[in-house]
């Protein structure tokens, strides 16, 4: 059963995604992230600039099949086009179809009140359906 994270109150999305593609990336494991169009384009320039000191190699899912068998972070719009990974970050405000063929969901929350009203739909989803959820509020680590 897939295990879900929610990271609430970052004031930047894209920075904390960032960060946390760092650390995966780091610890070795494959990572899918997906997203609306808008948020995986701006994520992908995000880690091109991120840090000068640290290389994060990641491909969108629309590189040839050959660059994703290789690349360890894959961005995508829908499940449906990720390779197979233990954990997949969302950036986006619906359920994301097909969450549930990886070991881990990391829903990433800023501190609008938009992005915490889907957020809250999410929530629901995953407890009515009986998955595990951790939260994690980083306005409470500060």
């Amino acid at each position: 059963m897939t295990h879900i994270g929610f990271h609430f109150n970052m004031p930047d999305k894209l920075a904390y995604a960032c960060r946390l593609l760092r650390k995966a990336y780091a610890a070795g494991g494959p990572v899918g992230v997906v997203g609306p169009a808008p948020a995986i384009e701006a994520l992908d320039t995000e880690l091109w600039r991120f840090s000068a000191l640290d290389f994060i190699p990641h491909c969108l899912a629309s590189a040839p099949e050959a660059m994703r068998a290789v690349t360890p972070i894959v961005l995508a719009q829908d499940c449906a086009d990720l390779p197979q990974a233990g954990v997949l970050v969302h950036l986006g405000e619906q359920v994301p179809a097909g969450f549930e063929r990886f070991e881990r969901l990391i829903e990433l929350v800023d501190t609008s009140d938009a992005d915490r009203s889907a957020a809250r739909q999410r929530w629901r989803h995953y407890a009515d359906r009986g998955y595990p959820i951790q939260r994690h509020d980083l306005a409470a680590k500060e």
